[in-house]
């Protein structure tokens, strides 16, 4: 054997041995869905859910009936009332084109989806990629399910007792008009439903429909439909507003076998989705469990930490596991159903976007473990503008108009200013154009308040009146203060998307109105305040707020830093305030507002007070518990403050290239950010970091000294090594 050859095999075998040494369990399996799904209010409301990265149907234990401001599962219920294919992305927002499956023992009755299925969590394992539990019937009798995903379809395993004559409830549509069909001869449910659990929010929808296609294994011996509580046995079809199916197996079946395609196609799509990702019945659960499972332990080796305790593994995996399930795909090879023209088209397509909180940390975090979905998932943004005349604000999967400012334009500048190909920049210009410039139809006289029925569509509330007084005020519109801060920092962000696409009269004129912040802070109170269109303050200065007050907005513009310092005071001042603003329980990390807070310290030269800070919030809201993750996730944006967080800096502006600098976790993380090019990595080394060694004393970027306080966004995406001298005292 050539001796090189040898010394290469050689190599390769002792790294292997190395990494099966540093990982004695797969990194998927660091993961706990169950982290944020306990506590009463602000405690993640999360849901375990079991997909692929980015999939478009997520399946869940349903512990409850969800709908907006319910979850589907709670950790506090030990009630199953049956297993999900959801696409409810978030606690504030509503479930859509959903079907249920519920195991069941003996005849078919009038109560179905309530009759009580009782299990413990000692009986429940929870993966991304696979889900188990025991539950028992009202009569003491073990139903075990089992159930795994792919991007568009589910795979459940349900097993029985023996002695028992097995069945299958199956909800085909909740609230809306449904319809459910069944064929013995195939083996084969299907059905569809038109359930928009946040229709209300939105335009109509003429055409929508949630279409499942679900196989069975096992032959089915008898069947039946209802709608509302009434059985049909025997019938093989139902309409309804609440409708669905049983199927019975005969007796003595242990195991039975299902498979369900989802689709917002056709039924004919939601069949070909089926068997383009589960083939046919020959194929085990098993295989595809072990598939996604590589899925998602491809996507969690884009970080690779080393030296991490158990608990600081199992949050930082599970936060990259809650930042890799939003926005979904929404394409279904090749085509999707575009919710904002209510018609098919080619291509592809993601949804479900929380951008009011997402743009601040987990899609600039996309960027370093997605980098591959970056561009399409702009393009997507950029359909919808198009499609339906403005990007949204957070869609679900339509307009909903849920929170403020056009955070779409931050998302799109920040992939503008970083690079990233795969999208119309011309296109990407002119969506962002029409959100600083074209106010909603009405702008002038709707307060557009939250979560008022659908009337328009709303773009930036109380544009109109920015362009004509240079804030929102609050005599016309609600929640004027931020919509006037966060309006400001969109200009800076569609500034941005236009000098890059040489529209440079356009990139002065927003870049100035990105000044607007200054309007509405009051010099005699030091903060932000209400005013009227008439130029006065407003009598109450605590309204005019999102989620929040003065103190909650006194920090909240993140595109020009050094001219807020300057505005409140200088240095000092800013210092006192933000001392103030911590010391005081003033500081909300529960919500995103203030998410980018804890780095301020960095721009008066005072990065020690930074590092405090970031390391006690760090420690204190996240652990890996059930109510391990204070304050409502949003689709990764908590989880994504951690993970960044934790690596030692966070995108304090997204739109710029510029990052803060923290205080790092792990004594050495390996960043691969393409996925393209393996040999590409960052390496983040921590000498001496401990709970106790939080302050840097020094910092080296690829060998050389580096004594500031930011980082650029090439110092990172290119690869290299950051290193950092950690120490228990301040030292810069």
């Amino acid at each position: 054997m050539n001796r090189n050859i040898f010394k290469g095999f050689t190599v390769i075998f002792i790294s292997c041995l190395f990494r099966a040494s540093a990982f004695s369990q797969s990194l998927s399996d660091y993961v706990n869905p169950l982290i944020g799904t306990k506590g009463w209010i602000f405690h993640g409301r999360t849901t375990p859910f079991v997909c692929p990265p980015f999939g478009n149907t997520q399946w869940t234990a349903c512990t409850r009936n969800s709908r907006i401001a319910v979850l589907n599962y709670k950790y506090k219920d030990h009630n199953l009332r049956g297993f999900r294919a959801s696409h409810k992305p978030a606690m504030w927002m509503g479930d859509y084109g959903f079907v249920t499956l519920k195991p069941a023992i003996g005849d078919a009755n009038a109560k179905l989806m309530d009759n009580k299925l009782r299990f413990s969590h000692k009986n429940e394992t929870s993966t991304p990629y696979y889900y188990a539990v025991k539950a028992k019937t009202d009569g003491g009798q073990t139903i075990t399910t089992q159930l795994t995903a792919t991007d568009h379809s589910g795979f459940l395993r349900f097993e029985f007792p023996a002695n028992t004559s097995p069945v299958i409830y199956i909800e085909a549509a909740q609230e809306a008009a449904g319809f459910i069909t069944i064929d013995t001869i195939s083996n084969r449910v299907e059905g569809y439903n038109t359930d928009r659990q946040s229709a209300h929010l939105g335009p109509p929808l003429p055409n929508f429909k949630g279409f499942f296609n679900i196989v069975f294994k096992e032959q089915i011996s008898s069947f039946g439909t209802w709608e509302e509580g009434e059985l049909h046995h025997g019938q093989t079809t139902e309409k309804g507003k609440h409708c669905g199916a049983w199927v019975k197996f005969k007796p003595n079946t242990r195991f039975v076998d299902v498979m369900v395609g989802t689709s917002f196609i056709s039924a004919e799509q939601a069949a070909d989705n089926l068997r383009r990702e589960i083939p046919d019945t020959t194929v085990k659960l098993e295989e595809i469990k072990a598939r996604t499972q590589t899925r998602w332990d491809e996507n969690l080796g884009r970080i690779v930490v080393e030296g991490g305790s158990q608990k600081e593994m199992e949050i930082f995996y599970t936060a990259m596991y809650h930042s890799l399930l939003f926005p979904r795909q929404f394409s279904e090879y090749g085509r999707y159903y575009s919710a904002f023209d209510d018609t098919i088209h080619a291509g592809v397509s993601y949804n479900d976007y929380s951008l009011w909180d997402t743009y601040r940390a987990q899609h600039p975090l996309l960027h370093f473990i997605a980098a591959e979905h970056v561009g399409p998932m702009v393009q997507s943004l950029l359909q919808m503008y198009e499609q339906g005349g403005y990007m949204p604000k957070w869609p679900n999967p339509t307009y909903t108009g849920i929170m403020i400012g056009t955070h779409a334009d931050a998302v799109v500048a920040d992939a503008v200013v970083k690079g990233v190909k795969g999208f119309d920049l011309q296109l990407a210009y002119r969506a962002c154009m029409k959100d600083a410039m074209v106010p909603s139809p009405g702008d002038s006289i709707n307060r557009w308040a939250d979560r008022a029925p659908f009337t328009n569509i709303e773009a930036r509330a109380g544009l109109h009146w920015v362009k004509k007084l240079g804030y929102v005020p609050i005599d016309k519109t609600n929640e004027s203060v931020s919509n006037t801060l966060e309006g400001a920092y969109d200009d800076y962000c569609v500034a941005q998307v236009a000098r890059a696409a040489n529209h440079l009269p356009e990139y002065e004129l927003l870049l100035k109105r990105s000044q607007n912040y200054r309007n509405v802070f009051n010099p005699k109170t030091g903060r932000m305040a209400p005013r009227n269109s008439d130029g006065t303050w407003y009598k109450n200065p605590r309204k005019g707020f999102t989620e929040g007050g003065p103190w909650t907005y006194l920090f909240c513009v993140q595109h020009d830093i050094k001219g807020l310092i300057d505005l409140l005071g200088g240095n000092a001042v800013f210092e006192a305030k933000l001392d103030k603003n911590f010391r005081g329980l003033r500081y909300w990390h529960e919500n995103e507002p203030g998410h980018h807070y804890t780095y301020l310290y960095d721009y008066i030269g005072k990065p020690w007070k930074t590092q405090k800070e970031v390391a006690h919030y760090r420690k204190k809201k996240y652990n890996n518990t059930p109510h391990g993750l204070t304050g409502d996730d949003d689709c990764g944006q908590m989880s994504a403050w951690y993970i960044f967080s934790s690596l030692g800096f966070y995108p304090v502006t997204p739109g710029s290239t510029e990052y803060a600098i923290g205080t790092p976790l792990f004594p050495k993380v390996t960043l691969y950010p393409n996925p393209d090019d393996k040999s590409i990595k960052l390496e983040i080394i921590a000498n001496k970091v401990s709970p106790k060694n939080i302050y840097i004393q020094s910092i080296k970027l690829n060998g050389k000294e580096h004594n500031g306080s930011f980082l650029n966004h090439s110092d990172l995406i290119n690869g290299g090594k950051l290193e950092f001298e950690m120490g228990d005292t301040r030292a810069r």
